[in-house]
């Protein structure tokens, strides 16, 4: 466990000085934080980003020993990492001026990361990462968080901070002209009732080289007339650079005028110890928009973000999972190493899509790393677990295990390559409990070596495996075709050939048919004028719709007892769009998944979904959490899930998309919108114009793949189950072909599920970062209290943790079962509060 305390705030004494002129005396007094904005990515490479890292840092030095009430204040954690070892003699000096005073630490994250991309977990690991670090080199962690130049903040970001040992945060966008605020200083409340002291910098978080005459002026301009504390942050920025010696003379000749408050050379730390004592406003929910087209520009690196984040996840559940059932070693070490590439990647540039290009060649590769040390580790935790699976031979039989990795059961489809064991007809698939499942063949993606794949339907048990055995079945007959109608025991959807969208999606318990033919026959992929920059700067809403995607092809590719497929190609311009739509078996929803090849600029790509909905509450998966947002028609963020909810004249419905790397969209009413691209100009940031020949490169050129499913509900989403419906679809089973061999484990086994409370999501099972047991995380998705029963079979232990609305909670399992279970921040600092019954060991390790 951390043992660090957090930083004790120290202030930077100024001289005694004379009492202030009048004018200053009705003003302030004014906090300078001398500063350094450095982009680690933007319009250059991360190398001249670590370069100038240094360089900033060794000039910061050179103004602490040429003012002796200067003080510099540095929020990105990585740079200090980036630091350590590249210039260990500079790290040294930077670490005597923190102890010092001079030289403050704050932010409490690896980087400035996007507050709209990251998963919840990803912020988690910014803090916990972050936080250690401060605490094993410097001895004390930050207590003020602060981001200042990501595109909008989340609405869960107050809980994040509280609970990770930050009680204040600073930032600057969305600016006043964009988002309205109760003041610059308030408390800022999480929907589960987590505050933090909050400050808007004014104006900008950097300056001119020279005079700040002008610079403060404009920051004053955006502060009340008060003589509360304010904070100014100055220092040239984005590429670094810091405080200059004008920047700091100027400080001092303002500072005898009364035309300006008093200023001080001060911290963060200090400004909030002062604001702290007055009475302030408090303000709840989101901060938003900046740059809304940040959202969806560049693609390819938010499904790298999405897809890496939760590989990690992933693979750290099997990984803890093994160590107990399989004695792997603890790999904690390798998991940070992982993890600390996906934060560097969480840099407001890079994730939102506004760097120049070569910043993605170096992402794909870091995030490369990132996604190859998980696929790593979860193969060997996952065959470490299977080769214990007792598999008795047998003639003509092929053993399968499918691994769940999530604590609740899960019924889906696997996928599994597989050549000629069984022959070439029709197999079947037996489970442990001799039931049996037709297993589908479809075609491989080669067409080579008599390969095809196997789609066998799987009923797995809670965070944990079944063994399948494959066999040939000579009994199978022909299934009836089916056409472009897909239906199941919960849904009936039909396609329309002239629109390639559909026509009818009926939920079969309610009776209601969620869609708007004739708004259907609008524009289901619609083309959108869209000569905005990358950022999206100014844009409220996308609406100048210039064309849509017309079928090519509308047709049949797989019918089967298992699924039914039908493709549907499409085209516009250059450009053309695949959607296979996807109907398994007692499935409740309806998947659809998209291969875009693009070759438009200064267009947009949105796929809208009309739906015959009326009085609509529209909801957004934020991370580790949901809102409302009014179904305005303006573009917004949402995370893996936007759900439109009403009524019909059946009675009351809804529709929840769900998707695996899409960000941005828009609802007007009952009709929902996903951006699936854009295609602006790299970092191309207006007023700057656009070459008049015409000559640069855009963005989404090419193939991207992804897929969304539409999930049909009546009541509203959390009825549904929408928040597990979308961890499924970004988390799926593994599937792994075994062999025959003896074991001590059963051909099922659940090693954790939550019971009593289907509104909590457990994301995280891993081994504890300082050993000596395990962590359980989880949050409250759908706004109510829960009493959850988290059994925990493969530490032979049971929990009951009750959660609050809203809550993120976390629990350190000890190794030591005579010790109690008890709650933690994110840090892995614990609290207590959560409940442990010790005694109830009826799930046993082999069990």
């Amino acid at each position: 466990m951390i043992s660090a305390t957090p930083d004790p705030r120290p202030r930077t004494a100024s001289p005694a000085r004379p009492a202030p002129p009048i004018g200053q005396a009705t003003r302030g007094p004014l906090h300078m934080i001398g500063n350094a904005h450095i982009d680690a990515v933007w319009l250059w490479p991360w190398q001249e980003g670590l370069q100038e890292a240094r360089a900033t840092f060794r000039a910061a030095l050179d103004r602490i020993a040429e003012y002796p009430d200067f003080v510099f204040t540095c929020d990105s954690i990585g740079y200090l990492a980036w630091i350590e070892e590249h210039d260990p003699e500079l790290f040294d000096a930077l670490r005597e001026q923190v102890r010092a005073g001079r030289f403050e630490i704050v932010g409490g994250w690896w980087v400035e990361p996007d507050c709209n991309i990251p998963g919840g977990e990803g912020f988690v690991r910014h803090a916990l990462y972050s936080q250690r670090f401060l605490a094993d080199r410097f001895g004390r962690m930050a207590s003020v968080g602060c981001n200042v130049d990501p595109f909008g903040q989340n609405a869960v970001i107050p809980q994040l901070l509280s609970k990770s040992g930050m009680d204040r945060y600073a930032f600057m966008r969305p600016q006043p002209h964009e988002a309205e605020l109760p003041g610059p200083t308030f408390w800022w409340r999480a929907a589960d009732g987590s505050r933090v002291l909050t400050y808007r910098i004014p104006h900008e978080y950097c300056s001119p080289a020279g005079h700040l005459g002008t610079h403060v002026g404009k920051a004053l301009a955006q502060l009340p007339h008060t003589t509360e504390p304010l904070m100014c942050f100055y220092g040239v920025g984005n590429h670094g650079g810091g405080p200059t010696r004008a920047n700091i003379d100027s400080i001092v000749e303002l500072n005898g005028s009364d035309q300006f408050p008093r200023m001080i050379f001060s911290t963060a730390a200090a400004f909030f110890d002062d604001a702290a004592d007055g009475d302030l406003p408090e303000y709840t929910g989101e901060i938003q928009p900046h740059g809304v087209g940040c959202y969806s520009a560049h693609s390819g690196i938010k499904k790298l973000i999405r897809t890496t984040e939760h590989a990690l996840s992933a693979a750290e559940k099997w990984a803890a999972i093994a160590g107990e059932v399989a004695g792997m070693a603890p790999v904690t070490g390798e998991f940070e190493t992982a993890w600390r590439q996906v934060l560097f990647n969480h840099f407001h540039d890079t994730a939102a899509g506004t760097a120049l290009p070569s910043a993605y060649d170096d992402a794909r590769d870091q995030l490369g790393e990132a996604r190859s040390i998980a696929a790593r580790l979860q193969n060997r935790a996952i065959q470490s677990i299977s080769r214990q699976i007792a598999v008795a031979p047998e003639e003509g039989m092929a053993p399968l295990a499918v691994f769940n990795p999530h604590p609740w059961p899960v019924a889906t489809t696997v996928e599994v390559e597989f050549g000629a064991q069984l022959g070439r007809g029709a197999i079947v698939a037996v489970d442990d409990a001799d039931r049996r499942v037709p297993v589908q063949v479809a075609r491989s993606s080669t067409v080579c070596g008599g390969r095809r794949v196997l789609v066998v339907p799987v009923e797995l048990p809670p965070l944990g495996y079944r063994l399948y055995r494959l066999y040939a079945d000579p009994a199978s007959g022909p299934v009836a075709e089916r056409g472009t109608v897909l239906e199941n025991e919960h849904l009936r959807a039909e396609i329309d050939p002239e629109t390639g969208w559909l026509s009818s999606l009926v939920h079969k318990a309610s009776g209601v048919d969620l869609i708007d033919d004739e708004a259907a026959r609008a524009a289901h992929a619609a083309v959108l004028d869209d000569r905005t920059d990358t950022w999206g700067h100014s844009v409220v809403s996308y609406r100048d719709v210039i064309g849509r995607f017309t079928p090519t092809s509308v047709r049949v590719v797989e019918s089967g007892p298992v699924r039914h497929v039908v493709r549907v190609d499409s085209a516009y311009g250059s450009s053309t769009m695949r959607e296979d739509y996807v109907l398994v078996a007692g499935a409740r929803h309806l998947e659809v998944r998209v291969t875009v090849d693009w070759h438009e600029r200064l267009r947009m790509l949105k796929l809208r979904f009309p739906t015959a909905l009326t009085g609509v509450t529209a909801t957004h998966a934020i991370p580790y959490g949901h809102l409302e947002r009014v179904p305005d028609g303006h573009e917004t963020v949402s995370h893996t899930w936007v759900d439109v909810s009403g009524e019909t004249p059946a009675g009351p419905a809804g529709l929840s998309v769900l998707n695996d790397a899409k960000y941005g969209g828009d609802v007007s009413d009952g009709d929902l919108g996903v951006t699936v691209l854009r295609s602006p100009p790299y970092a191309w940031h207006t007023p700057e114009p656009l070459p008049e020949d015409g000559d640069f490169e855009a963005m989404d050129q090419g193939v991207q793949r992804f897929t969304y499913r539409l999930l049909p509900h009546d009541g509203d989403w959390r009825a549904a189950g929408t928040p597990r419906a979308a961890a499924e679809l970004d988390q799926r089973p593994v599937a792994l072909l075994e062999s025959f061999h003896d074991g001590p484990l059963a051909q099922h086994r659940s090693f954790a599920d939550v019971r009593d409370a289907g509104n909590v999501v457990i994301t995280v099972v891993k081994r504890a970062e300082d050993g000596g047991g395990h962590i359980v995380r989880g949050y409250e998705t759908d706004g109510a209290a829960a009493t959850a029963t988290v059994h925990l079979p493969f530490l032979r232990r049971t929990v009951i943790a009750e959660f609050d609305p809203h809550e993120i909670k976390t629990l350190f399992v000890p190794d030591d079962r005579a010790l109690p279970v008890v709650e933690t921040d994110l840090l892995e600092r614990p609290l207590g509060g959560a409940e442990d019954h010790p005694e109830d060991t009826t799930l046993d390790r082999t069990e």
